[in-house]
């Protein structure tokens, strides 16, 4: 069966991402006899520029008749100056809500190679293998339209939350937890906000249908904390939307660089929007040089939430383990000793890892739409 995945390049280093992961696709195309079909359109900035929206009705479309979607990055200083309602993560904000991926999944794992990258000593982040399970849909980012009150003098946010997107969050997060070492931390700020109280008794509630997982609730300044002091001790850590967002950058310090951490947005029937954590590094666009290891590794996500395709994932990410110990870095992995790699060299020591014959053959043995 094809498999239709939507690919979104967006704004900045997202289209030489992009390309990246299309090589991959047809490296796994051409090594494990898949058959996949990819569609490409516009979201972000890009897409205000050609339709004057950062979410075009042709995208929502797209992406709804799509099996996976492949993002590479959205925003960069062309558009601050746009009206809030026009910038361009309203669109990434919106794809997520039209499609209601409600999970967004961030996997933080060192690298043996590369835990000398990091700006933590080795000894605190070795051993480290985290899964942040946030809250996407909900919460402070999607309340009521903030306002400005008493002549501009007073602003208010709203952070609201119905039970089963609570729920829905929970059930994801121990059932995640089941599949590894049966540890979920949740984090909240239950001394101070009523959907904290909320969100923490729905955790002791649903652990009775989960006995097997050791459930401890953490504040989230304590959680933050332990981040960066002990973040060995963490294993699947379920929080809400904005608490996940900030938690999970955080987070991304323990691998060296934002350009290794790859993210997942799934829903219940495993539809999924891939995405590098990394943004639009707009600095960097079209110099050859950005990081594209983070967006490989989303499509091993997306082989394995979204396809089912256990194998052809580790195959990949295998492929990247073997390049970092290989000695190949890019230039945000700021590697005293290695060979620093452009964007497509680093893609092709990956494709080399996957024993690809001939890259070009794989890209035409996929369906381009």
């Amino acid at each position: 069966m094809t498999k239709h995945i939507v690919l979104l390049p967006g704004d900045g280093i997202g289209k030489e991402i992009m390309n990246s992961a299309k090589q991959i696709l047809g490296a796994v195309v051409s090594e494990f006899g898949h058959s996949f079909s990819l569609q490409e359109q516009d979201i972000g900035g890009a897409a205000i520029d050609q339709y004057d929206t950062p979410l075009p009705e042709a995208t929502v479309e797209a992406c709804q008749e799509a099996d996976g979607i492949l993002l590479g990055a959205v925003g960069g200083k062309k558009w601050d100056a746009m009206p809030a309602e026009k910038r361009p993560e309203k669109g990434l904000l919106g794809i997520r809500k039209e499609l209601g991926l409600f999970a967004n999944l961030r996997p933080v794992k060192g690298f043996p190679s590369l835990l000398h990258a990091s700006p933590l000593k080795e000894h605190i982040i070795d051993g480290s293998d985290i899964l942040i399970i946030r809250e996407l849909t909900g919460g402070l980012y999607f309340g009521q339209p903030s306002e400005r009150r008493d002549n501009g003098n007073a602003v208010v946010d709203t952070l609201y939350y119905r039970k089963e997107e609570m729920e829905r969050i929970i059930d994801k997060a121990f059932q995640s937890a089941r599949l590894r070492n049966n540890h979920l931390t949740s984090v909240d700020k239950a001394n101070v906000l009523e959907s904290s109280r909320m969100w923490r008794e729905i955790v002791n509630e649903k652990s009775k249908e989960y006995p097997d997982v050791v459930v401890e609730h953490e504040l989230v300044d304590a959680a933050a904390m332990k981040l960066i002091t002990q973040p060995s001790q963490f294993d699947v850590m379920v929080t809400e939307n904005m608490f996940g967002d900030i938690l999970s950058d955080e987070a991304s310090v323990l691998t060296g660089s934002l350009g290794m951490l790859p993210s997942a947005s799934v829903r219940s029937d495993g539809v999924g929007l891939y995405e590098p954590v990394h943004g639009s590094a707009p600095d960097i666009a079209g110099k050859g040089i950005a990081n594209p290891l983070g967006t490989i590794l989303s499509v091993a996500l997306m082989l394995r939430h979204s396809f089912q395709m256990e194998e052809e994932a580790a195959a990949v990410e295998r492929a990247v383990r073997e390049c970092l110990e290989q000695g190949y870095y890019t230039a945000d992995l700021n590697i005293a000793n290695g060979q620093i790699v452009s964007t497509e060299q680093m893609t092709e020591a990956v494709l080399d890892n996957l024993t690809v014959k001939s890259v070009s053959d794989s890209i035409c043995s996929m369906y381009v739409l």
